[in-house]
């Protein structure tokens, strides 16, 4: 599970124009007097923010760069979190400035591997992660109003089919998960949890006709205690194993 606390700043430096350029311009900023710069604001020919970028930690690369596509507040920005010289976070932000998605390439390989939406009030929505970074997405997390993880489901195999799902209390402790073992989009192991987060019982569907056939259960220590079979599949147990 994936959890990601965002906090950030932009800095504006107030600087005096004679009169708005005629062309396009670029404004180099030393914003801390050490004697480099490390804020360059480009404007249009009428004198708008097109985007600013800055030099945060002072190694002449530029590591932010807040697109402003010649709006008063940023439409998008971008991070070079490791300062190898590649950006690797892009914010983007509705038209009233909240912020609605950030995608990032989380393993610093050259790839978004993940994407956070949402809400126009800034409480995480969901969450989707590109597990192998093949470009496509395989895992999905969803979050409640309070920001809290409710659901996840994953594609484990890779093969663009849901194999995995999972539901969380409003405390984020998992309570129920279920897998598709055979790759039919079905699932046919079900795992159930205490309000611990400890494995409580386990059901299998072992011939794989929708029903389950086998019960596993757990004490809170998660030890094995008892198996129950039904080898005749009538869905009734008719061989109970005590551990």
């Amino acid at each position: 599970m994936l959890r990601i606390g965002i906090l950030f700043m932009f800095l504006f430096m107030s600087v005096g124009f004679a009169a708005p350029p005629v062309n396009g311009e670029v404004l180099q900023v030393d914003s801390n007097f050490d004697g480099k710069m490390d804020q360059w604001h480009h404007r249009s020919d009428d004198g708008k923010i097109i985007k600013i970028e800055f030099d945060k930690n002072g190694d002449g690369k530029i590591d932010q760069t807040d697109i402003y596509e010649k709006n008063k507040i940023p439409v998008r920005v971008e991070w070079d979190r490791n300062f190898d010289g590649s950006m690797d976070q892009f914010q983007f932000y509705r038209a009233d400035g909240s912020l609605e998605r950030i995608e990032k390439d989380s393993k610093f390989s050259g790839k978004v591997d993940q994407k956070e939406n949402f809400n126009p009030s800034g409480l995480l929505e969901s969450i989707e992660i590109d597990g192998n970074r093949d470009g496509k997405m395989d895992g999905w997390q969803t979050f409640n109003d309070q920001g809290k993880l409710t659901r996840a489901k994953y594609d484990t195999s890779h093969n663009g089919k849901v194999d995995r799902w999972e539901v969380f209390t409003s405390e984020e402790i998992p309570t129920e998960a279920r897998f598709d073992t055979n790759g039919d989009s079905k699932p046919d192991q079900f795992q159930y949890f205490y309000p611990s987060g400890k494995l409580k019982k386990v059901e299998f569907d072992t011939n794989l006709n929708g029903q389950v056939d086998r019960w596993e259960f757990y004490n809170k220590e998660e030890h094995l205690e008892r198996v129950e079979l039904d080898r005749n599949h009538d869905g009734k147990p008719d061989v109970v194993k005590q551990k």
